[in-house]
């Protein structure tokens, strides 16, 4: 865990010593490059990890500013070390430690009394790159104004979501995560349930990203049960104790070294025929099944509390199971206030950034009604928490509201509603559009006045797919961007950007034959964008997480793009048998023609080659640094360790362009490779698909991407227009759309979330 967060460390751009026995800081540096998922934005930061020897480098201690202490889960080592640490400790400097659930305070106790005012838990969740979550948890003794420091850092600098929880065992999102995973597991042996039919209900469907017994053998049983144990130890007060009393069988798999990923086989494994699943009545595998359950197929797609509710009417052993779960952990949750948190926003973010829930326990207890909820507690014979019994009695029968400034909260000490507090500088473009900023609007995105001269393009549709109603929005944009606005932002709220066309309506208009509907859709958007890529005033993209084909090509043509560190970028339209069209390859084009000086002959084939196989080969950034190497992102464009402050650093952006009295420039000639580069794409796609690295099929998307990219009938080092490549993109696009496989590639994605390799 310590290689990890020095890691992630590096990530930010710190300098970060990494300090363990002998030679193993090394050995851990060498493999950050190797594991999956990758823990460094690119292999080449770990240049700013230097590996040490605890023993021998102690001292360097002195010269930190911040010391992270992450040894093993055990109090008498971690005191140990923090003795030893407190002998080189100097004013100004922080220490945390990493724990997972050991009491804070008393692992503090073994520094000088001085340094104590410097000291907090600080729990990064594993891995601490993808999850966002930093549990602060300060003792009496800790100076305000460090955990403050802290938090502003770890929010500003390492991307983090903080969450403040009280030094109790397991603190927040363990002590509850554990409960419910225990809870299920406990549930499905008394139903006589197997582990597919479980995780066929307890992953998405309830709102979780990762399955029951999928996300154990991530994380290690042997890892959850010791989380467990130590929550059974120390909680003899807990009415619901018993349940961290791991189940036999889970002890026995323990025993035997069924782990997890880790070891080979937990719940699930991997054979020579396929994966297998664990019977835990017998403690044997078998080939997995795929439960098909009526009410869960046929709710999978709704909203979460409709799915919540499908569970709740489901009258079979599995919507038993599922209910009974959901009721037991909100009940839980309730009961934990003020023990573990003084408020529910804290509960609900440990939830959702340490556990990717889609909604918290007290987010859920509104989306079901605490006033249905409660009825059925009741008919159920399960007391209510005191804490609902607060909210139905007090309040407005809600844990949140909403109001035009933002969202407040249930107080439970005063029985009122609160803002929800979030750091300063974010800006939701949710809270702008309920403010009544509203210029223009559908059911895709909204046109909204940020103030000070700075309009938004606010993107809300399903997935952020872009279609009619995103283009009419952007057009309104535009136009008053260029009567009475000095800037335009075009954003998000939504974890992803855009996920590109909407390729069922794609598919749809081809197979009915609308060609003239679908060429003057493809004309509009690129219109659009080429008035974005020159416009006379700004435009700049906040872009975050998903941002793929036409979402990618409308960042590409903003002169400037904030991007989230954690921003997936990549023009994958050849996955689906068609090539960008939305200015994508025009755009990489004429990004490789800027780089070489007009005056300059130089062969392009090999800067062409590159980029045509990073498109051709739907190439996706692991990270806005990737998106960079690949051409995507410009040393200009802006990365953001947090996601959540992309639009509020994308204003300042703006801003400042304006201040700085931007202008765009206007489209200007494109030099292009021509005939004998593309005979060479064409040569190497030839000895791809004889190799087998691709399919035919493949092959005549890759020679049509060729043509565009190296401008098609024209001598090498031509130089042609913008308009010309968009035209060459357009009719490449609408002609592949047209093939019978393109179609078939399509469908299939759209049916099963992959791709089609035909």
């Amino acid at each position: 865990m310590g290689s990890q967060i020095a890691a992630h460390l590096a990530n930010a751009g710190v300098e970060t010593v990494l300090l363990d026995l002998g030679d193993l800081a090394h050995q851990a540096k060498e493999r950050l490059r190797r594991w999956e998922p990758a823990p460094l934005f690119l292999p080449e930061v770990d240049r700013l990890i230097t590996p040490g020897d605890v023993e021998r480098d102690l001292e360097r201690v002195a010269h930190a500013d911040w010391v992270i202490e992450a040894v093993v889960e055990d109090l008498p080592t971690k005191q140990a070390l923090l003795d030893r640490v407190g002998a080189y400790w100097r004013p100004g400097t922080i220490i945390t430690t990493n724990t997972s659930g050991l009491p804070v305070g008393r692992i503090g106790e073994a520094l000088p009394e001085a340094a104590r005012r410097h000291f907090l838990g600080a729990h990064f969740f594993n891995p601490p790159r993808y999850m966002r979550l930093l549990e602060l948890i300060p003792t009496p003794a800790t100076d305000p104004a460090v955990t403050a420091t802290v938090a502003a850092w770890g929010d500003r600098r390492l991307g983090k979501g903080i969450v403040y929880a009280k030094d109790t065992p397991n603190f927040i999102a363990n002590r509850i995560g554990t409960f419910a995973f225990l809870r299920a597991v406990h549930l499905m042996l008394a139903l006589g349930l197997t582990v597919e039919e479980v995780d066929a209900v307890t992953g998405p469907f309830l709102g979780r990203r990762g399955a029951t017994f999928r996300t154990a053998d991530l994380v290690g049983l042997d890892v959850a049960l010791a989380v467990a144990a130590h929550s059974y130890a120390h909680l003899p007060h807990d009415e619901a104790r018993e349940t961290f009393r791991a189940p036999a069988p889970l002890e026995e798999m323990v025993r035997r070294g069924w782990l997890g990923e880790k070891t080979g086989a937990g719940f699930y494994r991997r054979t020579e025929a396929g994966v297998e699943a664990l019977d835990l009545t017998t403690l044997t595998y078998r080939p997995r099944r795929r439960p098909q359950v009526g009410w869960v197929e046929a709710a999978r797609e709704l909203p979460l509390a409709e799915r919540l509710r499908a569970a709740m009417a489901a009258g079979d052993a599995l919507g038993r199971f599922a209910w009974t779960l959901v009721r037991d952990v909100l009940v839980y949750a309730a009961r934990r206030i003020p023990e573990i948190s003084d408020d529910v926003v804290n509960v609900d973010r440990a939830m959702r950034w340490g556990f990717n829930w889609e909604a918290g326990p007290f987010e859920t207890w509104d989306l079901l009604g605490v006033a249905a909820v409660a009825e059925r507690l009741a008919a159920e014979g399960v007391p209510l928490p005191p804490l609902v019994e607060a909210v139905l009695r007090h309040s407005e029968g809600r844990f949140y509201r909403e109001d035009p400034t933002g969202r407040a909260a249930f107080d439970p000490a005063t029985a009122t509603y609160r803002p929800v507090p979030e750091p300063p500088g974010i800006l939701r473009l949710d809270v702008v559009r309920r403010t009544g900023r509203v210029l223009a609007q559908n059911a895709d995105a909204s046109l909204l006045d940020l103030g000070e001269g700075i309009a938004a393009v606010a993107l809300h549709g399903k997935l952020n797919l872009i279609g009619l109603g995103t283009l009419e929005v952007l057009a309104a944009g535009l136009d008053r961007l260029e009567r009475e606005f000095e800037a335009l932002v075009i954003g998000t709220d939504a974890a992803d950007f855009s996920a590109g066309a909407n390729l069922a309506l794609l598919l749809m208009e081809a197979q009915e034959g609308n060609w003239d509907e679908l060429d003057l859709a493809l004309r509009t958007f690129q219109d659009l964008l080429q008035r974005v890529r020159h416009h006379p005033k700004p435009v700049v993209a906040a872009v975050a997480g998903r941002t793929l084909a036409g979402g990618a090509e409308m960042a590409l043509a903003c002169p400037r793009v904030v991007a989230a560190a954690e921003t997936y970028l990549g023009l994958v339209e050849t996955g689906v048998g068609l090539i960008p069209a939305g200015t994508g390859t025009m755009e990489v084009v004429r990004r490789l023609s800027r780089r070489i000086p007009a005056d300059v002959t130089l062969d392009l084939l090999p800067l062409l080659r590159w980029a045509f196989e990073t498109v051709a080969r739907a190439r996706v950034s692991r990270s806005a640094l990737e998106a960079r190497e690949l051409g995507y992102l410009r040393e200009a464009d802006l990365v953001t360790m947090n996601a959540d402050r992309v639009t509020s650093d994308a204003r300042e952006v703006a801003r400042s362009l304006v201040q700085l009295g931007y202008r765009g420039e206007p489209p200007a000639p494109v030099r292009v490779a021509g005939q004998r580069a593309r005979a060479a794409l064409e040569s190497f796609l030839y000895i791809l698909k004889t190799g087998g690295h691709i399919t035919a099929y493949d092959e005549v998307v890759g020679r049509r991407l060729a043509y565009v990219m190296t401008g098609g009938d024209v001598p090498e080092g031509s130089w042609v227009s913008e308009a010309y490549l968009l035209e060459l993109e357009r009719e490449a696009f609408l002609s592949l759309l047209g093939e019978a496989r393109t179609q078939e590639r399509i469908r299939h994605l759209l049916q099963t979330g992959r791709p089609l390799r035909n």
